[in-house]
C-alpha cells in the first residue's frame, strides 16, 4: 500500500505518507524504513513545509526491479521493458507477422536478450512478463481463443511455453484488459476510479476499471465487449478490421493496423461512412456499461487512429429517456492519453502490481 501511495504520489513528504493509509505514524515509519533497507524506495529531495526544516521526500528506486510486457495483436507484436516506477524505458514492435507462434517467440526471445544486455538488466532483477492477445480465455488453464489470424496462438498451453521458454514467471491477460490497466495506472485512471475501456483494434474489445482495480470477472473475460452483438451484426460493430475492408472495396490499400495509424486520413470518404454505420453498435456497448458499472468515463483506447477516435467521440449519443426531465449522468468520453502501446505497459504493469504495488488504496485516502 506504502510503494502505491508513493507510485501514485513521487517525491510525497515522508510525513505525509501516513493519512493516505488506515495505519498509525509508527507503523508506517517502520514499514518506510525497511522500504528503504531493501532498496525499494529511496530519499527524493527534501521538501519545504511551513516554517520547519524540510522534509525527505520518498520515491521509488527505478533500478530496484523490472516487468516485461508484451502484446500481441493480430498483426504485430510489441514489447517493452518496465522498470519499478512504472514507466516504459524501452518498446519495440518486432519487424514481423505474429501468424506462426514458435517464429515469433524465438525472435521475441533474442531481441529481449538484446536489450536486457545493452541496458545491463540482470535476471535477478526481472519480476516476471506479462502477455497480452487478443482473445477469450477457455478452462481452468487459461488457454486463448483468438481470432482467425492467430489461430497458431489458440487453445495451447501458453503460459506453460512462455515461462520455459523465458525461464520467468509469466501472467497471462487478454489486452483489452491490460490496456484499461496500463490506462488506470498512468492515463485516465489519475482522475477517474471507474471507468470503461474500448480496445479498438483488428478486433473490439475492452477492459472495466472499478474504484481503481481491474474487473477480470468470474472466467477472466470480463470486458469482451463484442458479445452484445450477434453474427449479423459483426460487421457492424466499431472493430477497425472491418475499416479496412471498408477501405479496401473503396480502392485503398492498407495492409494492416499499424499502416492504418500511420496513413490514417479523416477525409477519406469510407471513413464518414464506416463511422455511421458503426455509431449504433458502439452506442449500445457504451449504454451497457452505463448500466452495469456507471462510470465516470469511456476511454477510446486501443490501435485507434487519434483523429478516428475524434470522430467516434463525436457521434452522437442514443436518444435519452428523461425521467421528470432529467437523465441519468452520461459518462465522459475522451481518447487515451497514452501515445505508446498501452497493453504492453499494462501487461508489464500485472508482475509488478501482483508482488509489489496495491491495485487500489484505502476508501480514506485522497
Amino acid at each position: 500500500m506504502i510503494l502505491e501511495i508513493v507510485r501514485r504520489t513521487p517525491n510525497i513528504m515522508r510525513s505525509a505518507v501516513a493519512p493516505c493509509t488506515n495505519l498509525t505514524q509508527p507503523s508506517v515509519h517502520r514499514i518506510i524504513d525497511a522500504l528503504l533497507d531493501a532498496q525499494l524506495l529511496t530519499l527524493g529531495d527534501p521538501v519545504i513545509h511551513g516554517r520547519g526544516k524540510p522534509s525527505p521526500s520518498l520515491k521509488l528506486n527505478a533500478d530496484a526491479r523490472y516487468a516485461i510486457g508484451v502484446s500481441v495483436n493480430t498483426d504485430s507484436i510489441t514489447f517493452g521493458l518496465c522498470d519499478f516506477s512504472c514507466r516504459i524505458i524501452h518498446e519495440e514492435m518486432l519487424d514481423m507477422s505474429p501468424a506462426h507462434r514458435r517464429d515469433t517467440l524465438f525472435s521475441l526471445k533474442e531481441r529481449l536478450r538484446a536489450v536486457l544486455a545493452a541496458r545491463g538488466v540482470t535476471n535477478e532483477k526481472i519480476v516476471g512478463i506479462g502477455f497480452s492477445m487478443a482473445g477469450f480465455f477457455i478452462g481452468p488453464d487459461r488457454h486463448f481463443n483468438s481470432p482467425e489470424l492467430l489461430r497458431d496462438w489458440s487453445l495451447v498451453d501458453l503460459r506453460r511455453e512462455l515461462e520455459t521458454l523465458f525461464d520467468l514467471p509469466v501472467w497471462t491477460e487478454n489486452n483489452g484488459t491490460t490496456g484499461a490497466i496500463g490506462e488506470s495506472a498512468v492515463g485516465a485512471g489519475r482522475t477517474y476510479a471507474t471507468f470503461g475501456y474500448l480496445s479498438f483494434n483488428y478486433g473490439f474489445g475492452g477492459g472495466i476499471v472499478l474504484d481503481g482495480k481491474p474487473f477480470f470477472g468470474a472466467f477472466g473475460n470480463a470486458g469482451e465487449l463484442s458479445r452484445v452483438y450477434t453474427m449479423k451484426e459483426g460487421a457492424s460493430r466499431p472493430a477497425l478490421g472491418e475499416l479496412l475492408k471498408r477501405l479496401d472495396k473503396g480502392g485503398i490499400a492498407i495492409a494492416n493496423i499499424r499502416e492504418l495509424r500511420q496513413r490514417f486520413d479523416p477525409s477519406w470518404p469510407q471513413v464518414a461512412e464506416w463511422v455511421e454505420e458503426v455509431t449504433p453498435a458502439l452506442n449500445r456497448t457504451i449504454d451497457m456499461l452505463r448500466a452495469v458499472i456507471d462510470p465516470e468515463a469511456i476511454v477510446f483506447g486501443g490501435e485507434l487512429p487519434r483523429a478516428l477516435g475524434e470522430l467516434l467521440i463525436a457521434a452522437p449519443p442514443s436518444p435519452g429517456e428523461p425521467r421528470y426531465g432529467l437523465d441519468a449522468p452520461y459518462p465522459r468520453k475522451l481518447l487515451s492519453s497514452i501515445e505508446a502501446d498501452p497493453a504492453v505497459l499494462g501487461a508489464a504493469l500485472i508482475p509488478l502490481m501482483d508482488r509489489y504495488f496495491a491495485w487500489s488504496l484505502p476508501r480514506s485516502s485522497p
